[in-house]
């Protein structure tokens, strides 16, 4: 893992992106204890310390060091990262907009984040495609955060569409609609991939390792958002089906939750699982998750499967001390 500016790795956004799940989550849940309220508002502050914090090296790279930006932004694996901070912005707005009610800052966040996401998930993909050959080996998990981005914006946009009103309330909607359509199909295809690679091939490399879990964030986001996308549709008048799939698309997700469990106790166990930045990987899938589980639960009013997501924010705010932590030690000693 690299802590200076010359090789800041980009990936470091996903820390404030599991941060800002945690945020929501814990707002969420607040309803079952009330405490978790103040930790969402505390944790949204500070997220946004760590975002700007964060923000300065990113652009001191590009700009003192822009040869090795754009080398990592042409590299297989590491260019799906420099989506994050498109998507920690992102997160951010519905951090804002939801837990500190501060619409303003709210769509400032969004209206850049989205911009940005849009980029990166055109601009990543078209680097892959003119490339003359990428080894299966590159292929991971961590191809998912474009689409994921995507499936994103929705999250608070949609809540934000209906703010206006005529033409920009219409360009909005078509906005909203279109990341979570792109950004969910891109996930199948790319899904098929990441499926073919693991079969096919060795075990993804010890520092990858949680990558694995980054599988349960398309799912977890795309669920979550696509409940308010279609709840904050008045053009709609026929919703139900669409929250039947989610209630599919959530499904498939607890398959993905325990196979993630059980391969990363495979690394623990013969392989190694040490600590590095990818452990952020852990954080914003699995709240994102969390997230969807909870609207799932209850949009539906199926009280067992709110319950199982309250019990599975246990394991998330677990594994963000836990990582909160090794970071920061990491960082200290070095």
């Amino acid at each position: 893992m690299k802590v200076g500016v010359k090789d800041f790795a980009p990936s470091w956004f996903a820390s404030v992106m599991g941060t800002g799940a945690l945020a929501l989550v814990s707002l969420a849940y607040s309803q079952r204890l009330y405490l978790l309220k103040e930790i969402a508002v505390t944790l949204t502050y500070l997220n946004t310390a760590l975002f700007l914090i964060l923000l300065v090296p990113w652009s001191i790279r590009w700009i003192k060091y822009r040869e090795n930006a754009l080398s990592d932004l042409r590299h297989p694996v590491i260019s799906h990262f420099y989506g994050t901070i498109a998507v920690a912005m992102l997160v951010l707005s519905a951090d804002y907009l939801f837990i500190v009610k501060n619409v303003i800052t709210a769509k400032a966040f969004w209206f850049v984040g989205t911009t940005l996401t849009v980029f990166f998930a055109l601009l990543i993909p078209y680097i892959m495609f003119v490339e003359k050959e990428v080894d299966i080996k590159a292929v991971t998990p961590a191809w998912f955060i474009p689409p994921v981005g995507l499936i994103v914006i929705p999250l608070s946009g949609s809540r934000i569409a209906v703010m206006y009103s005529g033409t920009v309330r219409e360009v909005l909607y078509a906005v909203n609609y279109f990341a979570w359509g792109s950004g969910f199909f891109l996930y199948l295809a790319l899904f098929s991939i990441v499926m073919y690679r693991f079969i096919r091939h060795e075990p993804m490399p010890c520092g990858m390792a949680p990558a694995i879990w980054i599988n349960l964030g398309p799912i977890g986001a795309g669920t979550s958002t696509l409940y308010s996308l279609i709840s904050a549709s008045t053009f709609l008048r026929v919703k139900e089906p669409f929250f039947a799939f989610g209630l599919i698309f959530w499904g498939f997700g607890v398959w993905w939750l325990i196979m993630a469990v059980v391969m990363t106790l495979h690394y623990i166990r013969r392989l190694n699982l040490p600590y590095s930045l990818a452990w952020w990987a852990f954080i914003f899938p699995l709240g994102a998750y969390v997230s969807a589980t909870h609207n799932v639960g209850k949009t539906l009013g199926i009280g067992a499967i709110d319950a199982f997501g309250f019990a599975l924010y246990w394991l998330l705010l677990s594994l963000w001390v836990i990582t909160g932590f090794k970071t920061i030690r990491y960082v200290l000693l070095k």
